[in-house]
């Protein structure tokens, strides 16, 4: 047995469409192989039928082995179902494996990796050019966030490990509450240098 988790991230509602085709192909394809799937849990999209994440439970003789051919980013090929004549036909989902054990994560400020970036929207000129946004990792756990709320970078970066720190202990608390590891509901991001297995209708 074995657990996947798609997610959407931060795309737009088409990459919400594709993840509801994508889940759609798995399954099908889980149940060629006789593999059984179970939707542990969903978060709906901003539309009827998609889903912004989805938590699946893969179970039978080489799930784990199926997992890992679905891991990694996913592309859906296909015109937009909510925007005639828009060019774009690649909508991407992430798929990650999910582990179910319920082991409090220790925090350490030594396992977060900060990265500079740069975000745009109103704020002027230091906020478009400037490389004042944080994206933190907490290595150990994959919890991502980014922040841009400040526009200097060593107060972003403060606000983004506390921000950290306080979802991992809430996450841990609502696992040994549960039973089970919280399931983040934070987008997460494409990686650069993910294999990408591209689906069509």
């Amino acid at each position: 047995m074995t657990e996947l988790f798609l997610s959407a991230g931060r795309g737009p509602q088409e990459c919400a469409w594709a993840l509801a085709r994508l889940l759609s192909r798995l399954e099908a394809d889980a149940a060629r192989r006789g593999l059984r799937v179970v939707r542990v849990e969903t978060v709906p999209g901003e539309r009827p039928g998609t889903h912004r994440s989805v938590l699946v439970r893969i179970s039978g003789a080489g799930a784990e082995e199926f997992a890992v051919g679905w891991t990694g980013t996913l592309c859906w090929q296909a015109a937009s179902p909510y925007r005639p004549g828009h060019g774009r036909k690649n909508w991407y989902v992430t798929a990650r494996p999910h582990r179910a054990d319920v082991a409090a994560t220790p925090f350490r400020e030594a396992d977060v990796a900060i990265v500079p970036c740069r975000t745009g929207g109103p704020g002027g000129q230091h906020r478009n050019k400037a490389s004042t946004a944080v994206r933190a990792t907490h290595r150990p756990s994959g919890l991502t966030v980014v922040v841009d709320t400040e526009r200097h970078l060593h107060l972003n970066r403060r606000i983004a490990v506390d921000l950290l720190r306080r979802r991992l202990a809430e996450g841990d608390d609502a696992a040994r509450r549960a039973g089970t590891t919280a399931r983040w509901r934070i987008h997460d991001e494409l990686v650069r240098g993910d294999p990408v297995r591209v689906e069509r209708p």
